[in-house]
């Protein structure tokens, strides 16, 4: 016998199986219901009560809320990484007899999401689409809540830079693709397949044209990126597929230009610390910088410190800004007073575009226009033209703010429903209406006091009940006087009453005046919103041109009150840093604690590579680092923390800073940090700043001196001569400045006392012969006994080991191998060479192996090297 399933259970059954990704909320009465599996699931992330029914013998969990308290739970679940397909009832309950007809209005998801209490307000959430072509991959980053829709395309490199710097909330990307996504980019992104068939170049470009009403997509300079434009459609394809229709916020599709901006890999991005960090409560770079005063200002700066300029004259209109600001600090305090009152300008135009916003919301809107006014009066009287050119781009849009104004009330209701939203004086109907509503009472009494007067009956009351509404009660003494156009209704033991036409005519305005007023209301509002449609563009350069003021302003209020000074920017190849500070580590310290400033000078002739030495935590690291993140401040268009700064432009920063294990993955330490060097090595360019932090250390000393050596050696003769920071432990390496004429030895000073060591974190020339690894365990309070131990070895060691020889070996194969040059082996005498070194597997060589070829080669050379000199 087939169990019975009640009509609900159904109807929700055969929704369900429609959307079986997501997590159905489902509305019966007053609350949104889940059942079976998304119980269990809504029960636990929620921590509501999980309880169960038997539905035709079945036992089914349960687990539901009230629907009224739909914005405090939808949040919590799509955090969660759930989506959430919201099934509301699409008809009155009391207009059907039988089961109300119910359907999904909207399908919710991390990366697709309107509400303000899952978005952030400094933050974009994007949706990112990822195509994997046949030479290239492509990507696209859209934000439905404030309209931005980018596309790329390139490397796995280049797009995995991309992921890390957008952050994306959910990635798109093929179902078949899910394994190459996974090794590729990792499983750390909130992801969702789809079909094979939506990623094609005819339907995407369909897409996109139809979407755009534009026969090419030349206009928006994106037709070339084949990869990127599939990637784009099939961000578009998802959200017609999550029920998001109403996109006209969404204008334009725009290129993201790699050969723009600076190139930071993500190991780059990682070391860093720019966004995020992996140590509990660490502060990051944004966390330093970030002054902005408005959400689009905080989202921007993200976008800049994502995307540093490559273009100098770009850079320099900023800087020339943050300075104007700076001379003018009461003109900026005004401005950025202004700013304050500008509410999300991007995100409530986009609430008008998917008709989402309500009345409250659109006031604020007018509001922060009306903010505007003194901000572009201000921009365009400045001395400063790119000022000026911000202040041109500001629309005040008077006549949206009148519109506003004459139609809705300045303390409007968050919900429409709930009345008085509209203006008095905006609709002739509605206050009419509102009269009749508000004004019943009073229009009773003086019908009453115009009925007795007329009628001589003084005694006249006027009543009402559920039977037949309003009516005159008159008391038999009097009820000879009652005019004959009225009529009876209901006779008591000592009155009766009668009803009119003027009563009858009042009581069916006042009993529908309320639903009037109401539905009135939704229709005037519904109007303004849909007129509001023809500002979306004008609003959403408006914001733009907001968010970079804010940015600005906030650049100078930094340079301001942390004492940045501005970077000079030249034509050259130079980076000269004096007195150069470390942003986070500055802002960590006591006050009373002043950070030690350090001069780094780097060129391509003389000083390319700075090979630096010193005790573990005198502070290697942080010298690498803060170098790294005054080039990219300045090249954001920041003041940076130093003395002084001249510097030609960067395109590509490279950092191997820290050590991490992929255990997950299968890596080592090592290996890691064997990848990220070959990284490095493999797309370093004449203009790149690289910086390598104890390379080696994850292996035996000797191998990692090779590595380390062979690494410096390699980055001094590339072509590129890339400008390099080495800081390292094997004192070994400071050799190297005896065969390589760029490579210059620096160390952090130390001053040795008597049972201590004081670091004074001071870059000095020279090399350090030092590690002093035993005094940092003392200070990490390792066991007393352990620390004798330790003194006792070492003394041992530096009597019978010494690093002489190993350092001669290495500067003597330096110095063979540099008459062969890396790069250029046109002697036909070493063809044979050449061969031998293409044979080598190195993925199977062990070091022993290596070594012995590494002495084959070496002899080779020097029977060559004899033939010709008896030549």
């Amino acid at each position: 016998m087939a169990k019975k399933v009640t009509p609900l259970m159904k109807q929700y059954n055969t929704i369900k199986t429609k959307y079986p990704d997501a997590l159905l909320l489902f509305r019966v009465g007053d609350f949104y219901e889940t059942f079976g599996e998304d119980a269990v699931r809504a029960a636990a992330i929620l921590n509501i009560t999980l309880t169960a029914r038997n539905n035709g013998g079945d036992h089914v969990e349960l687990a539901g809320f009230p629907h009224h308290s739909l914005n405090t739970y939808l949040p919590k679940l799509v955090m969660a990484g759930c989506r959430v397909a919201i099934c509301d009832q699409l008809e009155d309950p009391k207009q059907t007899k039988t089961i109300v007809k119910r359907g999904v209005t909207e399908l919710v998801t991390p990366g697709v999401a309107l509400n303000d209490d899952i978005l952030s307000s400094k933050s974009n959430n994007f949706l990112a689409s990822v195509h994997f072509g046949e030479k290239n991959l492509g990507v696209s980053f859209l934000d439905v809540s404030t309209g931005e829709y980018l596309t790329s395309q390139g490397s796995p490199e280049y797009i995995d830079k991309l992921l890390q710097n957008f952050n994306p909330s959910e990635v798109l990307f093929s179902k078949q693709k899910r394994n190459q996504f996974t090794k590729t980019f990792g499983d750390n992104f909130h992801v969702f397949y789809l079909e094979d068939w939506v990623f094609q170049p005819d339907y995407a470009n369909e897409l996109l044209q139809k979407h755009f009403n534009t026969n090419t997509l030349k206009g928006f300079g994106v037709d070339h990126l084949e990869e990127g434009v599939i990637a784009a459609g099939a961000a578009l394809h998802y959200l017609g597929e999550t029920r998001h229709t109403q996109l006209k916020h969404i204008a334009r599709i725009s290129r993201i230009a790699e050969d723009e901006y600076v190139w930071m890999d993500r190991f780059t991005i990682r070391n860093l610390e720019l966004y995020h960090s992996h140590q509990q409560n660490a502060v990051t770079l944004l966390d330093v910088i970030d002054k902005t005063i408005s959400p689009m200002g905080g989202r921007l700066l993200k976008r800049w410190m994502a995307l540093p300029l490559k273009n100098a004259e770009k850079i320099v209109s900023r800087h020339e800004v943050v300075s104007h600001f700076l001379e003018d600090l009461a003109g900026l305090e005004r401005m950025r007073l202004q700013i304050k009152k500008i509410g999300d300008l991007e995100r409530l135009i986009s609430k008008v575009a998917t008709a989402r916003i309500n009345p409250r919301e659109v006031v604020q809107l007018k509001n922060s226009l009306e903010a505007i006014v003194p901000v572009k009066a201000q921009a365009l009287h400045s001395k400063n033209k790119s000022l000026q050119r911000l202040g041109e781009q500001l629309s005040d849009c008077e006549e949206l703010r009148n519109k506003i104004k004459k139609t809705l009330n300045e303390v409007s209701p968050v919900n429409i429903v709930k009345g008085n939203a509209i203006a008095t004086g905006f609709n002739t109907e509605l206050d009419e209406l509102r009269s009749i509503s508000s004004g019943g009472k009073e229009y009773l009494d003086n019908m009453l006091q115009r009925e007795a007067a007329r009628t001589g009956i003084t005694s006249l009351k006027i009543g009402s009940n559920n039977v037949f509404g309003y009516y005159i009660e008159v008391r038999n003494t009097h009820k000879d006087k009652v005019p004959p156009e009225w009529t009876r209704k209901q006779t008591l033991v000592s009155a009766e009453r009668y009803i009119t036409e003027e009563l009858k005519e009042y009581e069916a305005k006042i009993l529908g005046a309320e639903e009037k007023i109401s539905t009135l209301e939704q229709e005037l509002f519904a109007s303004l919103v849909s007129w509001m449609l023809q500002y979306i563009g004008e609003v959403q350069q408006t914001a733009s041109a907001v968010a970079q003021l804010d940015c600005l302003g906030s650049y100078a209020i930094l340079a301001q009150t942390a004492n940045y000074t501005r970077p000079l920017l030249d034509e050259s190849f130079d980076l000269d840093i004096k007195e150069g500070r470390h942003p986070v580590i500055e802002r960590q310290l006591p006050p009373d604690a002043p950070y030690i400033a350090n001069d780094v000078f780097l060129d391509r002739e003389n000083q390319q590579i700075i090979m630096i030495t010193g005790p573990n935590m005198s502070g290697k690291s942080a010298i690498l680092r803060q170098t790294a993140l005054i080039v990219l401040l300045a090249q954001m268009g920041s003041f940076v923390p130093a003395k002084a700064v001249r510097m030609g432009c960067v395109d590509k920063i490279f950092t191997r800073v820290g050590a991490s294990d992929n255990i997950s993955m299968g890596e080592s330490t090592f290996m890691v940090e064997m990848n990220e060097t070959a990284s490095i090595l493999n797309n370093i360019s004449e203009r790149s700043l690289v910086l390598l932090d104890e390379i080696g250390r994850g292996t035996s000393t000797y191998d990692g001196i090779s590595i380390a050596w062979a690494i410096s050696e390699y980055v001094h003769e590339h072509p590129s001569r890339a400008k390099t920071l080495f800081a390292t432990h094997y004192h070994e390496l400071n050799e190297m400045t005896e065969t390589f004429s760029r490579i210059k030895n620096y160390n952090v000073s130390v001053k040795e006392l008597k049972d201590t060591v004081l670091f004074l974190r001071k870059l000095v020339p020279g090399g350090s012969q030092h590690s002093f690894g035993i005094h940092v365990a003392k200070m990490a309070g390792m066991p007393q006994a352990v620390l004798q131990r330790a003194n006792k070895i070492l003394g041992r060691l530096e009597k019978s080991h010494s690093s002489e020889e190993l350092t001669d070996e290495m500067r003597a194969i330096s110095k063979d191998e540099m008459q062969l040059s890396f790069f250029k082996l046109d002697d036909p005498l070493l063809e044979e060479l050449r061969e031998e070194i293409l044979d080598i597997d190195i993925d199977t060589l062990t070091p022993v192996e290596a070594l012995m070829k590494l002495n084959e080669i070496k002899r080779m050379l020097q029977r060559n090297a004899s033939v010709k000199l008896k030549k």
